[in-house]
């Protein structure tokens, strides 16, 4: 497959245009980088060639990072030692962007190179921005839509192709430290501003050309090649570097809280390869690169949060002899906050939305909640009011059920009653067209006894989204027994229009997300009665990678919101109930009037503004502490297996269909360890076996919920993991 192709002009400048067949953005694959090798060593070799303009073939964009199967060729060629394997790979590929960086100059004079330019179309990520990074000047077309940055931080790696150095050696540490350790993205013109980039023009092209003619043997020359270079902002040894890399080690454990080694591993490559001449430097950043990528973490994380979640929003699990279903026209019933957040982000999906509720105000109240989105867009200059304007023509607020008429997909947010999700069903089918489908935005009903209601099981389905909606990445679709194949393609495309990532699961009761959450949450509270220190509690979340710990996750989404669960679980599951003593703490705060945030009072203490504090010193009032603390790992690993377990059970019940989806799912849905790259990753990380013996010894200690679940025992037995068990052959780690 050719993935580069050349082509010299009358002028003598050689274009080498990077088109990957088949894709829609450019990835760098061991293909295309042994392709490019060659087209460099023609052009330098080529007596008649005067310079090189390296460009894409794709509209709108230069390339979207590396294919990361690349590395699993690296590791899989060097057969028993994959480090060495990868190490080699990643220096090949700093020799051959130096190879263009250095573009032939005598390398004592520094003089007789050829100009490599690069021409961005658009959007330049990963690899996609190191390897212009290498050549002598990087111009980019006017395209406000392009985003340009080293996003690799994300998926638990950082840029290793001499991204990391470059750009440190370019912009300082200091300014460097946004596009490596946060991964920010930019548009070009903000990319020039900061230094990524040299030039934003109305016709790159030309200006390219223009340049790569008139360059001089200085223009060709890098900073840190010059003579007398010294790094902007300061060295390590430096005083002013110094306050620097301090501040950085600082700031990335308190981010990190050293659970992410992409982060220190990037850290570390810099520090050290600031103290070195630039080649030593790369092979410095090669090291670190290689260390990460065998890191166990890094391969979950990429896994999860790159390979599986672009499979999951490409339709991986889509039924696949059902036709094209993106949504025209969309119902929504109920316009509080939910229904809200639904046609805000539907309307930014270019989607006609009818905005349903029983009063007119209501209605108009949930409409009026894009107008309070879009004006916080365009005082922070990222809408205009002409987008806000055509955002809010899309949204419809009405009463009048008739306006569903023409509507596609219904999704219906009405209050958590079935009752009254049952009456609107029977109401809204009335008016709707025969095939329309109809959805419930239901995080804890069962989908097919609402489905009871429905006059089309087949087409009924549930959509649990999120809140805040338009913030929040995931959506759990929900088939109930009768749920057909057509609702769940069109609850699927549904998602992918709105730009979020879909995860389907069977009907049970909390479904997936909700059922390993929930018990996270109740083991936090568990540990308070017990005489846990509150702060340990939530200090070992924290450590172990939680976003929150159960304390203030519970604070967040409401006390009383978590009775009410409590009292419906209760009632459906009669003596099996096994929450009574968390119910305790529950219902006491309840009672107290602290019902989390949204009063101000909860597990936490807030101001007169709202703002957290700390943790009330009244639990430790009613729950005497412990005197002799249990140990950290402890407490995670209760905080851990709660969730884990649950992640298995609903495996093994065939809740959840497909393991991607249940490690995408935790992470996204509610923040499971990213770095773990989710429950079954963190699993298969610990080991079947010993996971098996935990569950033994946490069940000895703290009772059966840490039952170790047969599927589990099954597999420490047979020496299995999930991956290995379960994955798609293609996404198999």
């Amino acid at each position: 497959m050719t993935e580069f192709t050349s082509t010299t002009d009358a002028d003598g400048i050689a274009t080498i245009t990077w088109d990957v067949p088949g894709k829609s953005m450019n990835v760098m694959s061991y293909e295309g980088l042994a392709q490019l090798e060659e087209l460099i060593d023609a052009a330098l070799a080529d007596g008649d060639i005067k310079g090189v303009i390296l460009t894409s073939g794709k509209d709108g964009s230069f390339a979207g990072g590396m294919d990361l199967n690349l590395i699993a060729k690296m590791k899989a060629d060097a057969g028993e030692n994959p480090a060495k394997g990868l190490f080699d790979g990643v220096m090949d590929m700093h020799r051959l962007l130096r190879k263009i960086e250095r573009a032939g100059m005598d390398p004592k004079t520094l003089k007789g190179g050829k100009p490599v330019a690069c021409v961005l179309p658009g959007t330049a990520l990963g690899i996609g921005l190191e390897l212009p990074l290498s050549c002598h000047r990087v111009f980019a077309a006017d395209n406000p839509k392009a985003k340009i940055g080293l996003p690799e931080i994300m998926v638990g790696i950082f840029p290793g192709a001499g991204g990391t150095t470059r750009l440190v050696r370019k912009m300082g540490a200091m300014s460097a430290s946004p596009f490596l350790l946060e991964g920010k993205l930019v548009a070009p013109a903000a990319a020039k501003a900061a230094g990524l980039i040299d030039e934003v023009s109305a016709d790159p092209m030309a200006d390219a050309r223009a340049w790569v003619l008139s360059a001089k043997d200085a223009d060709l020359v890098k900073p840190w090649d010059a003579k007398g270079y010294k790094m902007p902002g300061g060295a390590p040894y430096h005083p002013a570097g110094f306050m620097t890399f301090v501040g950085a080690s600082a700031m990335v454990n308190g981010k990190t809280q050293g659970v992410y080694p992409a982060a220190k591993a990037l850290l570390s490559a810099v520090y050290e390869g600031a103290l070195v001449p630039f080649d030593t430097a790369l092979k410095i950043e090669a090291r670190w690169f290689t260390s990460v990528l065998m890191n166990p973490s890094s391969e979950a994380m990429i896994r999860s949060l790159f390979i599986n979640k672009e499979a999951l929003e490409k339709g991986a699990v889509r039924p696949a002899d059902v036709p094209d279903q993106r949504v025209k026209k969309l119902g929504v019933l109920g316009a509080g906050m939910m229904g809200a957040g639904i046609a805000l982000v539907s309307a930014q999906a270019g989607i006609e939305v009818v905005l349903i509720d029983q009063t007119q105000e209501a209605a108009d109240k949930g409409r009026a909640y894009t107008a309070t989105f879009a004006d916080k867009g365009i005082q922070r200059k990222k809408t205009t009011p002409e987008k806000k304007e055509q955002l809010l023509s899309l949204i419809t607020a009405t009463t009048d059920l008739g306006a569903l008429k023409g509507c596609d997909l219904i999704i219906e947010a009405v209050f958590e009653d079935p009752k009254v999700k049952a009456e609107m069903t029977d109401k809204v089918e009335a008016v709707i067209d025969e095939d329309c489908i109809f959805a419930s935005n239901t995080s804890t009903l069962p989908i097919t006894e609402l489905a009871k209601a429905s006059r089309r099981a087949g087409q009924f389905i549930g959509i649990h989204f999120f809140s805040p909606v338009e913030k929040m990445l995931l959506v759990e679709i929900i088939k109930g027994k009768e749920t057909g194949d057509r609702a769940v393609a069109k609850a699927l495309d549904y998602v992918r229009q709105i730009r979020k990532t879909p995860i389907v699961v069977n009907d049970a009761r909390f479904f997936y997300a909700n059922r390993c959450i929930i018990p996270y949450i109740n083991e936090g509270i568990r540990m308070v009665a017990e005489g846990v220190e509150p702060a340990l509690i939530e200090n070992a979340a924290r450590l172990v990678g939680m976003p929150l710990g159960p304390l203030q996750l519970v604070d967040e989404t409401s006390i009383d919101l978590g009775a009410k669960i409590a009292r419906a679980t209760k009632s459906a599951m009669g003596d099996a109930y096994p929450d009574g003593a968390v119910d305790e703490v529950i219902f006491w705060m309840e009672d107290l009037g602290r019902l989390g945030r949204k009063s101000s009072a909860g597990f936490y203490s807030y101001d007169e503004k709202g703002k957290r504090q700390g943790l009330w010193d009244g639990l430790s009032a009613q729950y005497a502490t412990l005197q002799e603390q249990p140990e950290l790992i402890d407490v995670q690993h209760r905080l851990l297996f709660a969730q884990s377990l649950e992640a298995v059970r609903a495996l093994e019940e065939g809740v959840l269909m497909d393991i991607r989806e249940g490690d995408v799912g935790a992470i996204l849905g509610w923040g499971f360890a990213p770095w773990s790259g989710g429950p079954l990753s963190w699993l298969d990380m610990i080991g079947s076996a010993y996971a098996a013996e935990r569950c033994d010894q946490l069940t000895a200690a703290f009772g059966e919920r840490f039952t170790c679940p047969d599927l589990l025992r099954e597999m420490a037995e047979k020496g299995q993991s999930f991956y290995g068990r379960f994955a798609p052959q293609k996404t198999a780690a």
